[in-house]
């Protein structure tokens, strides 16, 4: 089970930052595939790992916001990427909401599409 949503997660976020720097204004990658891997890697990874438990800790603004602030996170965790990988462009607050939107959709995409292993 959890290594399903690891694959989904590392698959969502590196197809979702390919098709956000071909398809959304101002999101690109400078150098090229091994940029775009690395950093969709390591957002998968964070998205696996760490949104869980920052989403635990958000908790009561969540429910304030009736689970929207789960996509302040999501933009977060995208941000600190842009902020760590200086060859990935994500010139404003448009693009970023964009391509949190696009990763967010394949992952809830690829769940359904990846079989659960039946016991």
């Amino acid at each position: 089970m959890f290594l399903r949503r690891l694959v989904i997660q590392l698959l969502a976020a590196i197809l979702g930052l390919w098709l956000a720097a071909r398809f959304v204004p101002n999101v690109g990658v400078n150098d090229g595939v091994k940029t775009l891997f690395l950093a969709g890697f390591i957002l998968g990874i964070l998205n696996c790992f760490f949104k869980p438990l920052i989403k635990a800790l958000a908790l009561p603004l969540r429910l304030l916001t009736l689970g929207l602030f789960g996509f302040v996170i999501n933009m977060a965790l995208l941000w600190g990427i842009d902020i760590l990988f200086p060859q990935l462009i994500l010139k404003g607050i448009l693009p970023l909401f964009w391509t949190s939107l696009i990763i967010w959709g394949l992952g809830i995409l690829l769940s359904l599409l990846i079989p659960k292993k039946k016991r």
